[in-house]
C-alpha cells in the first residue's frame, strides 16, 4: 500500500510539473512573443548550452512533428527546419537568423545520433587477419610506433614491445574490434612524437609486479612472473578506446562536440578525442603513481569520474586545440 501510495504521488508530480511547464512556456510566449525555441536562440550563445536545449525542447515537445525532427536524415534538415517554422507560426523572413541557428544545432544533432551508429559499427567489426586492410593498419601501427625496428615476423613477440598481450595482436581487437585499432593508429600516425613518448614512458622499469594482463578491459592476475612495465600500451589504449566509446554512448560527450564540431561530430573527432584522453589517462597515471598495475582499475575509474565531471560544463571542450567554435560565433 505505501509504495502504491508513493507511485500514485509521484505520477501526480509528473503531471502537475508537465501541466504546469507547459502553462509557464503558453505565458512567457504570450508576454515575449516568442516560442521557447526562439528564446533559446536569442538568449543562450551558440555550442553545447544552445544545442542541448534546443534537443531537449525538441524532444519534450507535445507536437510529434518536433520530437522526430531530432532523428531526420541529415538531408532532410532543411525541410525539417521549414516544417518548424510553419509548425511554430514563425516568419522567416522576420527571423532569417533564427533557420541558421535551429540547423546548425539539428546538424550537431542528428550528427552525433550517426556519429554513434558509425563507431559502433566499427566496434563490432571483428579483427580479420585474412583482410589485408586489417593487416596493413596493424603494420602500420608498428612503423609508426618502432620506425627504427623492423618487425621480424608478422607472428612475433616483438608486439610485447608496444603493449600487446602475445605474438598475435588479432586476439586483443576482441573486445573493441577494429575500433581500437583504428584509434591506436590514428594516434601514433597523427600525434606521433606523443604517442611514442607514451610508450617509451609505459616501457620504464619501475615496478617487479606479479604477471597481469588487462582482459576485457578488467584487470586479473596471472601466474607470477617477474614484469616491470608500467602499463601495456596497446591494451591501454584498447581500454581507452573503451571509455571513449561509453562516454559518447552514454550522451556525456555532447557537451565537448557541440563546442568543437561548429556543424555535424565526425569519426575524426572522436579519434581525436581518443588522442586527447589518452594523452592525459599516461599522465593521470604518473600523478596518482599507482604502487602497481594491479590498480589499474581503480585509476581508470578515478580519471573517468574526472572527465564526466568536466564534461557537466556546458561550456567545456576536452581538446581545445581541435576546437572549432571561432566558426560557431555568428550562427
Amino acid at each position: 500500500a505505501a509504495s502504491f501510495s508513493r507511485m500514485f504521488v509521484q505520477v501526480c508530480l509528473y503531471f502537475y510539473c508537465k501541466c504546469l511547464w507547459r502553462c509557464l512556456k503558453f505565458v512567457v510566449r504570450k508576454l515575449t512573443g516568442r516560442c521557447e525555441l526562439q528564446r533559446i536562440c536569442y538568449n543562450t550563445k551558440p555550442g553545447a548550452a544552445r544545442t542541448m536545449k534546443i534537443e531537449a525542447s525538441l524532444k519534450g515537445s507535445k507536437s510529434k512533428r518536433l520530437q522526430t525532427s531530432v532523428s531526420v536524415h541529415p538531408d532532410a534538415i532543411e525541410k525539417t527546419i521549414d516544417d518548424i517554422m510553419e509548425l511554430k507560426r514563425i516568419n522567416p523572413d522576420i527571423n532569417p537568423q533564427l533557420g541558421i541557428s535551429l540547423q546548425a544545432c539539428l546538424l550537431q544533432i542528428v550528427g552525433y545520433r550517426n556519429l554513434i551508429a558509425e563507431v559502433e559499427k566499427l566496434r563490432r567489426e571483428p579483427y580479420d587477419s585474412e583482410n589485408l586492410q586489417h593487416e596493413e593498419m596493424l603494420l602500420k601501427l608498428w612503423k609508426c610506433l618502432k620506425p627504427n625496428s623492423p618487425l621480424k615476423a608478422r607472428i612475433s613477440k616483438q608486439w610485447c614491445e608496444i603493449g600487446f598481450q602475445g605474438d598475435d595482436p588479432k586476439t586483443d581487437f576482441r573486445g573493441m574490434g577494429l575500433l581500437g585499432l583504428y584509434n591506436l593508429v590514428y594516434f601514433a600516425e597523427r600525434d606521433t612524437e606523443i604517442a611514442q613518448q607514451v610508450l617509451s614512458d609505459s616501457l620504464q622499469p619501475k615496478y617487479s609486479v606479479s604477471y597481469s594482463v588487462l582482459k576485457d578491459y578488467k584487470l586479473f592476475t596471472n601466474v607470477a612472473a617477474s614484469f616491470s612495465y608500467s602499463y601495456s600500451f596497446a591494451i591501454v589504449g584498447i581500454n581507452i578506446t573503451d571509455l571513449a566509446y561509453n562516454l559518447l554512448v552514454s550522451g556525456a560527450l555532447k557537451t565537448h562536440f557541440y563546442n568543437v564540431a561548429p556543424e555535424a561530430p565526425t569519426l575524426t573527432h572522436f579519434q581525436q578525442t581518443f588522442c586527447y584522453l589518452m594523452h592525459e589517462f599516461h599522465k593521470f597515471w604518473i600523478e596518482e603513481d599507482p604502487l602497481d598495475i594491479m590498480e589499474f582499475n581503480r585509476v581508470r575509474e578515478k580519471f573517468h569520474k574526472r572527465i564526466l565531471k568536466q564534461l557537466q560544463n556546458p561550456e567545456m571542450a576536452l581538446c581545445p586545440h581541435f576546437a572549432a567554435s571561432e566558426s560557431l560565433v555568428n550562427m
